[in-house]
């Protein structure tokens, strides 16, 4: 997909050392270690983009099939996606001060719903952290109340909320 300005195209392994950066950089309370983040993208690289910005890495998006109401740990490997997935999760998409505001971040939560529909999931799901709940709620995902996910949820962060958005 491009527009102008910016450019996402396939997350590669040789894109891992980037990715490591621009995580720390956007999220530095949410450390997860190298080998987490290069787990994702082996597992399900369909799932996986890298934003470009004058040809220079700028944001990216992780995301899988995963088990509606079962979040995975931060900072924690899969191991394999489950054979009963039945939603689409979108583990991080984080975008560089430089990227904000160009329309991208929108854009990649379009090409990611138009890929589950296309790979027969009725839903996206995710953790919304860092203040991000508004700019989700903005691209269709809804707060889902999950008094069981409670303490996972906090391990996150006290304002992590669980969202979910019907295709």
């Amino acid at each position: 997909m491009a527009r102008p300005g910016y450019h996402w195209r396939a997350l590669s392994t040789l894109d891992l050392p980037a990715l490591e950066r621009m995580a720390a950089e956007v999220h530095p309370g949410f450390f997860e270690a190298l080998d987490v983040l290069a787990e994702r993208q082996a597992l399900y690289p369909d799932g996986t983009m890298l934003l470009e910005m004058a040809g220079e890495p700028a944001g990216y998006v992780l995301s899988h099939p995963w088990r509606s109401l079962q979040l995975p740990a931060l900072n924690t490997r899969l191991g394999a996606i489950p054979p009963d997935a039945d939603t689409f999760y979108i583990h991080d998409l984080a975008l560089l001060p430089v990227a904000r505001g160009t329309g991208a971040a929108a854009g990649a939560v379009e090409t990611l719903a138009s890929h589950a529909r296309r790979r027969g999931f009725a839903t996206m799901s995710l953790v919304a952290v860092n203040g991000s709940a508004g700019f989700w709620g903005r691209q269709g995902f809804a707060k889902v109340d999950a008094p069981a996910l409670a303490r996972k949820l906090a391990s996150y962060e006290d304002a992590a909320r669980l969202m979910m958005r019907q295709l």
